[in-house]
C-alpha cells in the first residue's frame, strides 16, 4: 500500500502541488509557503511539493528500517514531515 499512496501522491501533485503538501504535511506554515510558490510560479510550488513529499518517504522508510536521524531536513518547518509520519499513527513499530 505505500507504493500506491506514493503514486497517488503524486498524480494529486502534479494537477495541484499545494493539495499534496496538505496530504503529507497538513495545514500549517509548509502548505502557506507552497500556496505562495504556486501562485508565484507552478514549478517552484513542484519542486516544493516534491522535495516535502521525498523528505517525508524518506524519513518514513528511515524511521521502519531503525536508521532515523536526529537532523531536521532544511527547510522543512511542519513536524509531520521532519518525523515521517511517526507520532501520527502511520508508522507501526517493529516488535524487536
Amino acid at each position: 500500500m505505500g507504493a500506491a499512496s506514493a503514486i497517488l501522491l503524486v498524480l494529486i501533485t502534479l494537477l495541484l502541488p499545494p493539495l499534496g503538501v496538505y496530504a503529507v504535511a497538513g495545514c500549517g506554515i509548509d502548505m502557506f509557503i507552497n500556496i505562495c510558490l504556486t501562485i508565484l510560479g507552478y514549478v517552484p510550488g513542484h519542486v516544493h511539493a516534491f522535495y516535502l513529499e521525498y523528505v517525508y518517504y524518506d524519513r518514513r522508510e528511515q524511521a521502519r528500517e531503525g536508521r532515523f536521524t536526529a537532523s531536521r531536513a532544511p527547510g522543512i518547518y511542519s513536524e509531520r514531515v521532519q518525523a515521517g509520519g511517526n507520532g501520527y499513527g502511520t508508522i507501526v513499530q517493529p516488535i524487536r
